[in-house]
């Protein structure tokens, strides 16, 4: 598997674990058959969004599969710990990607029931290609902590500075990136209901 998507062999584990085919899960996402092996051969880097629909098929929270295991305890993560190489998932919102748009570290790994998934993102600017925007049920926080970036929400664009937050319902169809030709840091706060 492709050391750019380490939460295809996740989701390979707990669809074969909830006895479901790959059929299955694509008549219950809409998305292909071919979309899915390839998630789940780490041959593309998946976006947020068929990866929400997947995870709401198998009944788990997008943070699942980026969990080893649970902790029921306060889960604590110091400073730079979690900028290992081998702790990034990334993420791409465009089709047959091979680069990644977003590279997420997270900052609640293994901490069992939680309701929310807060992560560190590195957010690269646009490829070129046209913005691909997604949605999901649930709610996004994001806070810039270096660079700027570009939130697209709905009809609507809003330019971020470092210190600068928004909050706002995912059903609406987003997208951020990068504002300019360097990459910005955000912290993200994501709710998804499972």
């Amino acid at each position: 598997m492709s050391e750019k998507n380490r939460i295809g062999a996740k989701v390979k584990l707990i669809r074969e674990s909830r006895k479901l085919s790959i059929d299955d899960v694509s008549e219950r996402t809409n998305l292909s058959v071919d979309s899915i092996k390839s998630i789940e051969n780490g041959e593309l880097i998946p976006g947020l969004t068929p990866l929400i629909k997947i995870a709401r098929v198998l009944g788990v929270r997008l943070g699942t599969f980026m969990d080893d295991q649970q902790d029921l305890g306060p889960v604590l993560v110091r400073n730079n710990a979690n900028k290992d190489a081998n702790n990034v998932t990334r993420f791409s919102e465009r089709n047959n990607a091979k680069s990644s748009d977003l590279d997420f570290y997270t900052l609640a790994q293994n901490k069992a029931d939680r309701h929310m998934d807060p992560f560190i993102i590195d957010v690269f600017p646009p490829s070129g290609e046209d913005v691909k925007l997604s949605t999901h049920e649930g709610e996004e926080f994001i806070y810039v902590l270096n660079g700027n970036i570009e939130v697209i929400y709905g009809k609507d664009k809003y330019e971020l500075s470092v210190g600068d937050s928004i909050y706002y319902d995912s059903i609406v169809a987003h997208h951020l990136h990068s504002k300019g030709e360097e990459p910005a840091k955000i912290l993200a706060v994501v709710y998804t209901p499972v």
